[in-house]
């Protein structure tokens, strides 16, 4: 199944009382099938849409500041705002301006990057939020995560870095061996998937929400249901605002958390 059959009532001209069952969304909904390959890489809607993001990103900052000047004109006033929320507003209050200066511009890529991808859900004929297929949360949260354990073990070197992820620390006595598996489990193994899996089911359930109210519109919309049409349209259209907020939101706790995890990195152990 393509993602294009959730729109099996818009094709078909299906209404209630039509004797055709209501098309609800579901997985199939996240299922595309391949739009072109390049060299035996098939390339699909969600991958085309990644890749339009990172243009998007690149292209707006180079345009913002390739040639920054003193008295800045539109574009670069609104690159500097979004840069200097991103700095000042995750990276400085976690990690201080000192030790945070040279973290920013990766947090600013992520930050804008993840945006963006989830804000695909409401474009037009793109109307798909990519952070719904839960292989780009864990490819970013992978790297945050790889950044982690590197910065890590370089602060504190090998049994150092080992007490900082396992939380050890004398002063528990007989429940230390208890928490140092615990922190151990949690640190390593479930911080990662959470990362990930915050953003992807948020995004998910944004978009099948959308989706299911969009095509009740349609559906209901025949006899005695267009009544009920027009409060699915309404949900329509106050779930599309709501999901635009939680777009910027899941962009900004995402990042929060990958500073928070440097901080914790870089933290002295005690």
């Amino acid at each position: 199944m393509s993602a294009d059959q959730t729109l099996l009532a818009f094709e078909t001209d299906c209404h209630i009382f039509d004797g055709c069952g209501f098309p609800a969304p579901g997985l199939h909904s996240f299922l595309f099938e391949p739009i072109f390959s390049i060299g035996g890489f098939d390339f699909n809607k969600p991958m085309l849409l990644a890749v339009l993001t990172t243009v998007i990103v690149i292209g707006f900052f180079w345009a913002a500041f390739g040639k920054a000047k003193v008295v800045p004109g539109k574009l670069q006033m609104v690159g500097e705002a979004g840069y200097d929320f991103v700095r000042r507003g995750i990276v400085y209050e976690a990690l201080g301006k000192k030790e945070g200066e040279k973290y920013v511009p990766f947090m600013v890529s992520l930050f804008f990057f993840v945006w963006i991808m989830n804000l695909w859900s409401i474009i037009p004929v793109a109307q798909f939020p990519v952070t719904s297929i839960i292989a780009f949360p864990a490819a970013l949260a992978l790297i945050v995560y790889v950044m982690w354990m590197y910065l890590t073990f370089k602060r504190h070197g090998f049994v150092g870095g080992l007490k900082n992820i396992t939380g050890y620390d004398k002063s528990l006595g007989g429940v230390l061996p208890l928490a140092v598996i615990l922190e151990f489990f949690s640190n390593v193994l479930v911080r990662p998937f959470t990362h990930a899996v915050r953003l992807f089911a948020n995004m998910f359930a944004g978009h099948l929400l959308i989706l299911m109210f969009t095509i009740a519109s349609w559906y209901l919309l025949n006899g005695i249901g267009i009544a009920y049409a027009g409060v699915s349209f309404v949900m329509t259209v106050i779930m599309t605002g709501f999901e635009l907020f939680i777009q910027a939101v899941q962009a900004y706790v995402f990042v929060l958390l990958a500073t928070n995890y440097i901080q914790g990195a870089l933290a002295e152990h005690h």
